[in-house]
């Protein structure tokens, strides 16, 4: 009989996994001026959590709770005024090469071509050129865009870019994927693609992965474990495993007893909190 130690990691049980992300009471706090005036607003106070290595962690919070705050923070993209991030045991306050990033906003360059924009930060690491051409023309297919290699973002419909931000972030190869509400701006249909399509590079590469997202079904369905942030200043309300069996795109996932059980577990706290704000904003 395998033992936890002899199971690939991502089929261990996740608290039989090593943590490779350790936020440790981050707090952040934002400060601007205008019209001489001094503001400031606590954005996240005191948040602490652990992703497994192999581990697929869904973060959800209301509105302006800090969750893409929190991972820029850990992109090392975003400074912070407490605590400490942590990954492989290592205190980190900047980018380094173990992170790449998904953003919402796609974040290509327009002026050149789907090939070049994923080649990009290979090209930044002094990757052999024909290496680089190679790896990125490799993810291109992974993606399902072989064929549009020339064509540039402007010719392409939004789920076609995100494929592109999605293939530029995995040939980097990092151990770890953040990734902010990145089907966010994209149509139903095609955001239910991507959910699957990223299911399956997941479930090959079984990266370490960060999904930050405001969509509750999304966070259920994609995630091992989804964190719920509380109204701003964002703390860890909880933290609920997601039981539902993999690979989810073989059945129907959210007809899943698991699926309704989980969703309406975390749309009670949310819902609290929302209505919660809507007496406040009241008084």
């Amino acid at each position: 009989m395998s033992t936890p130690e002899d199971l690939p990691t991502g089929d261990r049980p996740t608290g039989d996994r090593p943590t490779k992300v350790g936020v440790r009471d981050v707090r952040k706090r934002f400060r601007w001026e205008k019209r001489g005036v001094k503001h400031e607003l606590l954005a996240l106070d005191g948040v602490s959590l652990d992703i497994k290595e192999g581990e697929f962690l869904s973060v959800i919070g209301p509105s302006g709770c800090g969750k893409t705050t929190l991972l820029r923070i850990v992109a090392g993209l975003v400074d912070f005024d407490g605590g400490e991030v942590i990954i492989d045991g290592k205190s980190v306050t900047g980018p380094g090469p173990e992170r790449a990033m998904v953003f919402q906003s796609f974040g290509l360059f327009p002026w050149k071509s789907v090939l070049e924009n994923v080649k990009f930060p290979l090209q930044i690491r002094k990757t052999d050129e024909d290496e680089a051409d190679e790896i990125a023309r490799s993810f291109l297919a992974r993606v399902g865009l072989s064929g549009f290699e020339e064509a540039h973002p402007s010719q392409l419909s939004g789920g076609m870019q995100q494929r592109v931000g999605l293939a530029r972030a995995l040939a980097t190869d990092p151990e770890i994927l953040l990734m902010d509400e990145p089907f966010g701006s994209i149509d139903a249909q095609t955001r239910e693609l991507m959910q699957e399509e990223l299911l399956r590079l997941w479930s090959e590469s079984r990266k370490t992965l960060l999904f930050v997202t405001h969509d509750l079904d999304e966070a259920v369905l994609l995630a091992d474990r989804v964190v719920v942030l509380t109204r701003g200043p964002g703390k860890v309300r909880t933290s609920i495993p997601v039981d539902l069996p993999r690979p989810r795109w073989e059945y129907d996932a959210r007809a899943h007893p698991e699926f309704a059980e989980v969703r309406h577990e975390i749309w009670q706290m949310l819902r609290s909190d929302l209505v919660e704000e809507g007496s406040a904003h009241d008084h």
